[in-house]
């Protein structure tokens, strides 16, 4: 054992396998060490794993040989005393599957073990010690994935051969690579699957095995026993495209009861679970977040100021989503996909000689679902920078009369028949609960085309949904 390392990060030939040479301090009483600092290791770029269990495996004997076992779980492997060598296989679906690593550890080196990679631990001194912090909890019901100590294809160079070191029988009867079944990835949850973007998202994911998708009749965010409805450390995202989104009934007294119960009190029992399980949870926000009173786009940052009770609740949303470390919040506006919207209404009008009167002086872009679908995927998949991002159509502002008249012209109908209204004068003879919107709802788009994704010009998007419904 070294004393004095400086502590640094090695990446090893395994993808998220990571190697840490740790600082121990030693004189002539002993030594001391920090084992796991959780400050020091993010700041190299670690995630925060969230350890729940302590474990220690001692051991008598040189030679003393477990493994290879991929847990459902991470882990952060070091020595308390002696020396090992450990051999490590990626037995996760992918093209690193079946990929090798070894190295020797004494109480100078840790490593972090992502969840499926394979891991196997031979004692070279007697008496020897380790301790792993795992960030899940040890069951009976746990399921592992096992590969062959003596497996040619890893073809692992033992310092002391299998034959001489001391194996348990479950451990000599593991089977071989080509017979193991790889470890898949860890679910991903979409929530509102039954919605306009959650469709999207059923397009964007496809029928992928890991992939969960929840009506609210499967699985409703209001269920006061959400925390125990799954396993929820077998999943690494959830994607929340449930929400109350009737603008207008949100204004009256049943509805404002529904609005904040949906948008706020469940995301905030949402958000608690995907923190304690380190979970990362994206959720659909709102332009109806800010009053419209900006001079210009809305930026990420921008202070809330919502009008209504829908927003309201959509921002009280937001803020409890910041508490979960891994997060995305996903700003749009105006948003059409599968089923009723304002698309649709306005062809059918063009299509049936109703010429309406359409509100003038609200401003913003259309965003079409399956785009907003691809940004959120484009974000999970990247594993962006955690935070918010405004993922709208792009191109320049066009107010709801300008969408209808571009709708008119593009299903072969006269947009000179689109009267513009302003708000006031649409709403002045209403009798039900009408709510305040927004009048520019436009966002700026920076932040998400810093991270590579592009989003499509609204106009773009128009034509092609109107090819898709004609």
């Amino acid at each position: 054992m070294v004393f004095g390392k400086s502590l640094q990060r090695i990446e090893t030939t395994i993808p998220g396998l990571v190697l840490f040479e740790l600082p121990v301090h030693g004189d002539s009483r002993g030594w001391f060490k920090e084992n796991w600092q959780r400050e020091k290791m993010t700041a190299l770029g670690l995630d925060d794993f969230g350890p729940v269990q302590n474990n220690i495996s001692f051991n008598d004997a040189v030679g003393t040989t477990r493994g290879i076992h991929a847990e459902p779980w991470d882990k952060w492997v070091s020595v308390a005393s002696g020396r090992i060598f450990g051999a490590w296989v990626d037995l996760r679906e992918g093209e690193t599957f079946g990929t090798v690593f070894t190295a020797e550890l004494d109480p100078s080196r840790a490593i972090f073990v992502p969840r499926g990679v394979g891991n196997s631990y031979q004692t070279l001194t007697p008496d020897t010690a380790y301790s792993y912090l795992v960030n899940d909890h040890w069951s009976p019901d746990t399921a592992y994935t096992f590969l062959n100590l003596a497996d040619e294809t890893a073809a692992v160079d033992w310092p002391i051969p299998l034959a001489q070191a001391e194996l348990s029988e479950k451990d000599k009867a593991h089977p071989r690579l080509v017979d193991v079944v790889p470890v898949a990835p860890k679910r991903i949850l979409i929530l509102g699957a039954d919605g306009q973007v959650g469709r999207a998202l059923r397009v964007a994911y496809g029928d992928e095995p890991h992939i969960e998708y929840a009506a609210r009749a499967d699985l409703s965010i209001t269920d006061p026993d959400l925390a125990q409805a799954r396993h929820w450390r077998d999943y690494g995202v959830i994607i929340n495209a449930a929400a109350f989104t009737a603008v207008d009934s949100a204004e009256t007294q049943e509805g404002r009861a529904a609005a904040w119960q949906i948008n706020a009190e469940a995301v905030a029992h949402l958000a608690r679970i995907a923190a304690v399980n380190g979970i990362t949870l994206v959720h659909i926000s709102s332009d109806y977040v800010f009053d419209g009173e900006a001079a210009g786009a809305y930026s990420e940052d921008d202070v809330f100021s919502p009008l209504g009770v829908y927003g309201q609740s959509k921002a009280a949303g937001d803020l409890a989503v910041t508490t979960v470390p891994q997060h995305y919040i996903v700003r749009t506006s105006w948003v059409i996909g599968d089923g009723a919207n304002f698309v649709r209404t306005m062809a059918s009008l063009a299509e049936r000689e109703v010429d309406p009167r359409v509100v003038d002086d609200q401003v913003g872009r259309l965003t079409f679902a399956g785009d907003l679908a691809d940004g959120i995927r484009h974000l999970v998949d990247t594993r962006a920078p955690y935070g918010t991002y405004n993922v709208t159509g792009a191109g320049a502002e066009r107010s709801w009369a300008d969408v209808a008249r571009d709708v008119f012209r593009l299903t072969g109908h006269d947009p000179v028949r689109i009267t513009g209204v302003s708000t006031d004068e649409y709403y002045s003879g209403a009798t039900a609960a009408i709510a305040p919107r927004p009048r520019n709802s436009m966002l700026d788009l920076s932040k998400i085309t810093e991270t590579g994704f592009h989003p499509r010009d609204g106009s773009d998007g128009l034509t092609a949904y109107l090819r898709g419904v004609s």
